[in-house]
């Protein structure tokens, strides 16, 4: 039995242990309760809970943007809270926070006592989209005559490789993913992973786009062989020459595109 001073620093220091749990576990756990000298509750960790929250959400965006992109959503429907959440499984909040994020990365918009609706894009949107890949491509193919490895030039040659496999195919979705999988690819070569985060958001919105017109803007063939300029002058890291060949390349894309999505509006 512990009596005089050493009792009194004791009870000091069990005194001072529950205080700062009581403080730890309020600020952590907030449906704690301190009770007649005891917690009750039940345990709720916020940081656990929101690091779940937060990847339930990304999953739930990644699925609806490919349903997007892939064309299972069309331009115009409405992204039913109750209908998504009884098909993700999830409760309502998680599907609206996926909404929200979509609606920061252009792909579906908000209407007031409406709900969420999948983006309906312009022919002048997607004019806007090209220009901007112009810019940040160009700029991405600077940073990547100075910063290419030898194992992200083979990369990119396997992925040229891939476009003329695809140009065999009929799918037009494969052939749309691996033509955007070249450019992030130079574009990753760069090094710059915020200029990565920006043409994923802008690639996601061109595939959206491209995939509405339900066909390429040329022969896939051709759509291939026009990466050659680009891969040859990225392996003599001729800065200049890549500038030209990417921009001439993105330039006619555009056009195209533009284009068949005006005509596209005119016929809808």
């Amino acid at each position: 039995m512990v009596t005089g001073k050493h009792s009194r620093d004791k009870v000091s220091i069990v005194d001072n242990l529950h205080f700062a749990c009581h403080s730890a576990m309020a600020r952590a756990a907030p449906l704690w309760q301190w009770n007649e000298g005891r917690f009750s509750g039940t345990v709720s960790v916020s940081v656990f809970s929101e690091v779940s929250t937060i990847d339930l959400v990304t999953q739930i965006a990644r699925q609806i943007t490919e349903a997007i992109v892939a064309g299972r959503l069309k331009p115009g429907a409405r992204l039913t809270e109750l209908q998504l959440s009884r098909e993700f499984g999830t409760s309502r909040a998680p599907v609206r926070e996926a909404a929200r994020l979509l609606e920061s990365q252009g792909l579906v918009t908000f209407s007031p006592r409406r709900g969420f609706f999948v983006r309906t894009l312009k022919a002048n949107d997607l004019r806007d989209i090209y220009e901007l890949r112009i810019g940040l491509e160009l700029h991405a193919a600077s940073l990547a005559v100075e910063r290419a490895t030898p194992d992200d030039i083979a990369a990119l040659e396997r992925q040229l490789g891939k476009l003329y496999e695809t140009a065999e195919t009929d799918s037009v979705e494969a052939q749309i993913f691996e033509d955007f999988a070249f450019h992030r690819m130079l574009c990753q070569a760069g090094g710059n992973a915020r200029l990565i985060k920006v043409y994923d958001e802008l690639a996601m919105e061109m595939r959206a786009g491209i995939t509405l017109i339900g066909k390429l803007y040329d022969d896939p063939h051709r759509m291939a062989e026009t990466h050659e300029p680009i891969m040859a002058a990225l392996k003599k890291r001729d800065d200049e020459a890549l500038r030209g060949a990417l921009r001439y390349h993105i330039a006619v894309a555009r056009d195209a595109v533009v284009a068949l999505f005006e005509e596209f509006e005119s016929d809808a």
